[in-house]
C-alpha cells in the first residue's frame, strides 16, 4: 500500500476530495519527521512508537569485493509496534499462506546492481532529516 492508496481509501470511506485528505495526511507524516528530528521520539497510541536512535561505528565487509569497511555511526529510526498490531500481525501465522496476496519474505531478493558500497547508499539519517523526506511524492 502506498501514501496514494491511504488517501484514495479515506477520501472514499469519508466522503472527502482526495485534496483534503493528502493534504491532511501529508502533514501528519510531516509532524511525525519534525517530532523524530525535535524530541527523537514519537508514541502513537495503539499503533507503535518510533524512535531515533545511534548505531555505533562498526568494521564490516563489501559483500562484493569481501574488502574490510568502517561503517560510521549513525542515527536510524526505530518502530515498535503497538500491542494491537502484534496480535493482529502474528494472527497471520493461522493464514494458510496461499491465502496472502503479497510476496513471501522468503521471496528472492532482486540482486543489488549499485556500484557503491552499502555506506555510501545509504548514508546517515542525518543528512537526510535537513531535505523534504515526502519531496518525491
Amino acid at each position: 500500500m502506498t501514501k496514494k492508496d491511504i488517501v484514495k481509501k479515506i477520501s472514499e470511506d469519508c466522503y472527502l476530495t482526495q485534496l483534503t485528505v493528502k493534504e491532511i495526511v501529508q502533514r501528519t507524516l510531516d509532524e511525525i519527521v519534525e517530532a523524530l528530528v525535535v524530541e527523537g521520539k514519537i508514541e502513537l497510541r495503539n499503533f507503535g512508537v518510533f524512535k531515533v536512535t545511534k548505531r555505533a561505528a562498526r568494521p564490516a565487509r563489501n559483500p562484493r569485493t569481501g574488502d574490510a569497511v568502517n561503517v560510521p555511526a549513525k542515527c536510524v529510526v526505530t518502530f515498535k509496534p503497538g500491542k494491537e498490531m502484534e496480535a493482529r500481525v502474528r494472527a497471520l501465522d493461522q493464514v494458510p499462506s496461499s491465502s496472502f496476496v503479497y510476496e513471501s519474505a522468503a521471496s528472492p531478493s532482486p540482486p543489488h546492481t549499485s556500484d557503491d558500497s552499502t555506506v555510501a547508499e545509504f548514508g546517515s539519517l542525518d543528512s537526510e532529516l535537513s531535505a523534504d523526506p515526502f519531496a518525491s511524492e
